[in-house]
């Protein structure tokens, strides 16, 4: 299910949602590494509680696309590239931009609200968490009928929630927050109805 055997182009043409948020994080990457705009695109984008309270609410947006180093992208964009195309399949373009931005956003939310007014964050996490919860709404649905689904799906949940309390500065809230965002999302758009006039069309 999350094997890629799809070469680069077939990738492209498959997944050009997954294709082009992980495309627009690299080119935001090396932008932040360039001496001088680096630092200043870096600060002006990143997730800052104070200044959102003070109404530069594009930071709940513009953060999603930053990251602290190398490994950060690598590890978020790696894990969009294994989980992404088959939520994206699933649920359709619209749909999977739904899950993923509004996963990211209210994750950040909730670290606005958890969080002292001084907290900084960046990175995709919290929209990855996203299309975490959203499968985790299709293993509800599925539980009878594609059991195999939820021996994939709930070892993986379990780990990463896992890895968010245990790992080192890691913004808890913001996975959290995106993981049940994904999932309530999910639930919504998973239903058996909906799936049924999804086919019907």
């Amino acid at each position: 299910m999350f094997i890629r055997r799809e070469n680069f182009r077939q990738f492209l043409k498959l997944y050009p949602v997954v294709s082009t948020i992980i495309a627009m994080n690299l080119v935001v990457y090396i932008i932040t590494m360039m001496p001088s705009i680096g630092e200043k695109v870096f600060y002006a984008g990143m997730s800052v509680n104070y200044l959102i309270g003070n109404g530069e609410w594009w930071r709940l947006i513009t953060s999603l696309f930053l990251h602290a180093n190398f490994m950060h992208v690598l590890f978020n964009m790696f894990s969009l590239f294994l989980f992404g195309p088959e939520l994206e399949k699933i649920a359709g373009k619209a749909r999977f931009l739904t899950i993923y931005f509004l996963a990211g956003i209210f994750g950040n939310v909730a670290t606005y609200v958890s969080q002292e007014g001084i907290y900084a964050s960046v990175g995709a996490s919290g929209a990855i968490y996203g299309i975490f919860g959203a499968f985790a709404a299709l293993v509800y649905y599925t539980r009878r009928t594609m059991p195999q689904l939820k021996q994939v799906i709930l070892p993986l949940i379990i780990i990463s929630v896992i890895l968010t309390f245990v790992t080192p500065n890691i913004n808890v809230a913001g996975h959290l927050g995106g993981l049940i965002t994904g999932f309530l999302l999910g639930l919504s758009y998973f239903s058996p109805k909906n799936i049924l006039r999804w086919r019907k069309k």
